[in-house]
């Protein structure tokens, strides 16, 4: 840090010493509120490298995906800490002149790692993978019915049924299931964990995954 000068002389140090740190807070407030948004530039510059190293094929899907997991979960706590003082992330990442695309994508639209958007690994069309899947449909469908309908209620189900999906590796390219899940993933992703969906959309979203499940039998009696 940098002592103050006189604003009259910029040469002349005023009566503070020139090594002493001039401090950013002066109440423990103050300093917890730079810790949290340090904390939050940490986990986007830190999910930027490790989506580029997922990319380039430096990190397996099996060291990836437990760390972006974690790096997820971190950025909505730490993006809950600071909601007074970053009400816009988007102009935060500009603000501090962040170049961070693939952070930007991970964290703020898609909110489920890459090996869970699309599948990364071989799947199965063994019984045990299909039956899974199918409960998983059942699961989260029973919970709506139940008015289930917070965001962090439904999000944990949504990515759990997109990861049985990609196990199943008999499911056609153009299955249409995965893109309205990951749709329904993306929105959520832009809610607080404590918003709740409107009734319109639990409609719409029974029938999405109602279809989803239909066309997953169709597709498995072919």
């Amino acid at each position: 840090m940098y002592s103050s000068f006189s604003p009259t002389n910029p040469t002349t140090p005023t009566d503070r010493s020139l090594d002493q740190e001039l401090r950013l807070y002066t109440t423990n407030k103050d300093r917890e509120k730079y810790d949290n948004m340090a904390d939050l530039y940490g986990i986007l510059v830190a999910t930027e490298y490790l989506e580029r190293a997922y990319i380039r094929d430096a990190i397996s899907a099996q060291e990836y995906t437990p760390a972006c997991l974690k790096l997820i979960a971190q950025y909505k706590t730490a993006l809950n800490l600071v909601s007074d003082v970053v009400p816009d992330i988007n102009a935060f990442i500009k603000g501090y002149k962040l170049s961070c695309p693939a952070a930007t994508k991970r964290l703020l639209e898609v909110g489920v790692p890459a090996t869970v958007e699309h599948a990364s690994v071989e799947g199965s069309s063994g019984a045990k993978h299909v039956a899974e899947t199918v409960q998983v449909f059942i699961t989260l469908m029973d919970s709506l019915k139940l008015n289930y309908v917070a965001v962090d209620q439904i999000h944990p189900q949504l990515s759990d049924l997109i990861q049985s999906l990609n196990k199943v590796s008999t499911l056609p390219g153009d299955y249409v299931g995965k893109v309205k899940i990951r749709d329904w993933l993306i929105t959520l992703n832009k809610m607080k964990a404590s918003d709740e969906i409107t009734q319109d959309q639990v409609r719409q979203l029974l029938f999405d995954l109602e279809s989803a499940l239909t066309e997953f039998h169709r597709s498995l009696s072919k």
